[in-house]
């Protein structure tokens, strides 16, 4: 039995998720394309994405404590002021980083 070169080994792992997020891509298009997009489909994914960062983010700040919900308020807020995306994520880091040397 051969061995291959640790390179090699990278490069097929490179390619096989690359191929594999690929299909995955193609084929959420593929199934959308058979869904009919009726209102009630349209709200559902135009609240995905909002669902996915909560999914996401709340373990997290569950996990942290109030240093992190502090932090995320702040970038809330930020958010419904400015319509920055950016600028809520380095509100809520700056928020974060402040309460954390203050002890909160």
């Amino acid at each position: 039995m051969s061995v291959l070169e640790p390179w090699v080994v990278t490069l097929l792992a490179l390619l096989a998720m690359g191929v594999t997020t690929f299909m995955m891509r193609a084929g959420g298009y593929w199934l959308m394309a058979h869904v009919p997009l009726t209102p009630r489909v349209r709200r559902m994914l135009e609240a995905l994405p909002g669902a996915l960062v909560v999914a996401i983010v709340l373990p997290i700040a569950v996990k942290i404590g109030v240093t992190a919900f502090v932090a995320i308020a702040a970038a809330a807020v930020m958010m419904v002021l400015r319509h920055n995306g950016f600028l809520a994520v380095v509100t809520g880091l700056i928020v974060a980083a402040l309460a954390r040397s203050v002890g909160i």
